[in-house]
């Protein structure tokens, strides 16, 4: 290591550089491309699944909704463009033949009413629900709870509200836990106010009320609008996507083959799509990162290897002097090892520097698109260890190179 703190050996070294300005500025821009390159495409990749991950919040995206819509194939005596009904026997049936395939299942029923609290008043959407919808699709409470056993056992007359609801009801900072709305003429008491998600929100304003009250109120017996199906960690959703539509097929008298009978939507299907192109996007952002890389370091190689041919009879001299092949070699590898150690900073540097604009431009509030672009600082090392290594290995080549000539033949050489 003692030639690592030599200062004739760093004389060399930058005499060579100076003498060749241009090449070796070409040459440290080729490194420098590679590695900011990689930074950047890797910390947007990074702000893109945040974003992707924003999107979905709180959301269980391992999720399945079906609904019923109208048959288009005659079966067992019934006629095309027959409409029929989810049942809450429906729920009951695949709870028992997909209890380990199915971890979380929501009937909903929903409607839309006028809903008044004192003078003021609007229309909204109501929705009858069970408090396993709270672990789906999880409510930000502002104030309160969210729906309760309890208020499904005793059929309870309370509602959970938005929070533009509540401002467009109440007077400003009026309390609203334990006053009293009016739904469809009925008196529900407010036992809760949630923040409406920015993220996937299938309901938008809505007041939730106990499914039992709904069903009691609107008179809707074992009616089902929907439901909301969550699958087990490991299970297949798509698989069981359609071992559920077949299932309730079965159920409701309808062909097997009915593609129209039943409306369904995979979130889980749909999110690994999204998957795939951001591993998809991951792995290209390496390979592009990686190739730039290498290409920018052979670079390095094939200057050092012109500087090596130009010197010829300089090292010449230094061997007739007295100048081992080793001191020879080990100063053309510190000098490939020098130039992508700088090529290497000055490209994190400034990959940082415009990962830091991209999250001011694009990663604030919220519609943000990139959302925190960042690269790990592991990931970061490791990518700058394998430009050092490669700049070591590429140097040997003209190392090698600069030691196999003969001083005498050096000496010679025009």
């Amino acid at each position: 290591m003692k030639f690592l703190f030599d200062s004739d050996t760093w004389q060399e070294i930058y005499g060579s550089i100076r003498k060749n300005k241009v090449r070796t500025a070409i040459t440290i821009i080729g490194v420098l491309w590679g590695i900011f390159l990689l930074v950047v495409l890797l910390g947007a990749a990074r702000g893109l699944e945040n974003s992707f991950n924003k999107l979905f919040g709180n959301f269980a995206t391992n999720s399945v909704f079906v609904w019923t819509q109208s048959t288009d194939t005659p079966f067992k005596g019934f006629q095309e463009g027959r409409r029929f009904s989810l049942t809450m026997n429906d729920i009951e049936v695949l709870k028992s033949e997909y209890s380990t395939e199915i971890k979380l299942l929501a009937p909903r029923n929903q409607t839309n009413n006028l809903i008044i609290k004192d003078f003021k008043s609007g229309d909204f959407k109501v929705s009858g629900d069970y408090p396993v919808l709270d672990q789906i699709q999880k409510k930000q409470l502002i104030y309160g709870r969210f729906i309760n056993g309890n208020d499904i056992l005793n059929k309870a007359k309370v509602a959970v509200i938005s929070e533009d609801m509540y401002k467009q009801l109440f007077d400003k900072d009026e309390m609203p836990i334990g006053q009293y709305i009016k739904i469809n003429a009925i008196g529900y008491q407010v036992i809760g106010v949630y923040k409406p998600s920015n993220t996937i929100d299938f309901d938008g304003d809505c007041a939730y009320i106990p499914f039992t009250t709904f069903k009691k109120v609107y008179n809707t017996a074992n009616k089902v609008d929907w439901m909301m199906i969550t699958a087990n960690e490991g299970t297949n959703i798509e698989q069981m996507e359609k071992d559920v539509l077949l299932t309730l097929k079965g159920l409701h008298k309808v062909h097997p083959d009915d593609e129209r009978a039943f409306g369904s939507a995979n979130l889980g299907k749909e999110i690994g799509k999204v998957t795939g192109f951001l591993v998809g996007m991951q792995f290209l952002t390496w390979f592009v990162g990686i190739a730039t890389l290498i290409a920018g370091v052979f670079a390095i190689g094939n200057i050092l290897l012109i500087t090596v041919k130009e010197r010829t009879k300089e090292i010449g001299i230094r061997r007739a002097l007295g100048a081992t092949p080793k001191s020879i070699r080990q100063q053309i590898i510190l000098e490939s090892v020098f130039l992508t150690t700088i090529a290497g900073m000055l490209g994190i540097i400034f990959g940082s520097f415009i990962l830091f604009l991209i999250d001011w431009k694009l990663g604030q509030g919220e519609d943000a698109t990139l959302i925190n672009p960042t690269v790990n600082i592991p990931i970061i090392l490791i990518a700058f260890a394998t430009l050092i290594v490669l700049g070591t290995l590429i140097g040997l080549i003209p190392a090698h190179m600069a030691t196999v000539v003969k001083p005498i033949e050096a000496l010679r050489e025009e």
